[in-house]
């Protein structure tokens, strides 16, 4: 329940506090967003699976940010879009996680109608 509320906080302060990011800051950010929101969904495949541990959710969730945004700030500095490694690498984990979160819910779905019939 925790986790929901805080990110229902979250959301409505992102959504009501008016905040532009610099355009030079863009793509570190949007890594940082991608990286962040694959630990999210790996957190939540992983609480799905009674397999969920805090440290490892905090740890992923800073370490993936940082080592994408810095991924994205060395490219900057040498001139390589190094940033859409990152943001492929991310997207495809999202959608990955995304996947196997449906099948488990889906499956416990089943599991429940068939407990019924």
């Amino acid at each position: 329940m925790i986790p929901i509320l805080g990110l229902i906080i979250g959301l409505l302060i992102g959504l009501t506090v008016p905040y532009n990011i610099p355009a030079q800051y863009s793509n570190y950010v949007a890594v940082a967003i991608l990286a962040s929101l694959d630990s999210v969904f790996g957190a939540l495949l992983a609480n799905l699976k009674k397999d969920f541990r805090i440290n490892i959710f905090i740890t992923g969730f800073f370490s993936n940010a940082i080592l994408a945004a810095g991924l994205a700030y060395i490219g900057d500095r040498l001139g390589i879009q190094i940033h859409l490694a990152a943001i492929f690498a991310f997207g495809n984990r999202l959608f990955t996680n995304f996947a196997a979160i449906r099948r488990e819910i889906i499956n416990r779905l089943e599991k429940r109608t068939k407990g019924l019939t």
